[in-house]
């Protein structure tokens, strides 16, 4: 996703593939950060309203072969909702999908105005090749992150939160 305000300077210059890639990877960043943030809170939202639900129907004379069903079906709804939260990673996607996005938009338009590193750049291919450096950098630190936390995510499912993989992966022979 393009902001108003740059397209008119990236629309100037001819579109050099680093260019397109850091917008490629801002709208995919940015998007997927709105998805993990809206699926986040509609999901607390739903275990909180259902866990509310839980000591209301405590107050309302509901006989007694439904009651225990009611409340079982609520709590067991609490508890998947959390399950599936602990698996999609929603939260932790939100801020790190965020943060990324808003590190490509810093690079963006300090490319843009030359400023920061891109400052001492001689011409226009120097300061592209760094731009496209620097981008990559970030993707990458990104992609690690990500896999560090499916890691320790999948770690803390197995029951061996205290013991954390490795980064590359278990190395037990399968």
């Amino acid at each position: 996703m393009v902001d108003d305000a740059v397209k008119p300077a990236l629309a100037d210059a001819a579109k050099h593939p680093t260019q397109d890639r850091l917008e490629d990877q801002i709208g995919w960043y940015d998007r997927k950060s709105r998805t993990a943030q809206r699926r986040y809170k509609i999901l607390k939202l739903a275990q909180v309203i259902i866990a509310g639900l839980i000591p209301l129907v405590a107050v309302f004379p509901i006989p007694e072969p439904q009651f225990k069903w009611v409340t079982a079906i609520l709590g067991l709804l609490v508890l998947i909702i959390e399950a599936v939260q602990q698996l999609n990673q929603d939260q932790q996607n939100w801020t790190a999908y965020r943060s990324a996005c808003e590190a490509l938009k810093h690079e963006k338009y300090l490319h843009l105005a030359s400023a920061g590193p891109y400052a001492d750049a001689k011409n226009s291919e120097k300061r592209l090749a760094l731009l496209a450096d620097r981008i990559e950098g970030l993707i990458s630190q990104e992609h690690a992150k990500w896999v560090s936390a499916q890691e320790q995510a999948m770690a803390r499912s197995r029951g061996t939160q205290s013991h954390p993989i490795p980064p590359g992966g278990n190395k037990e022979p399968a």
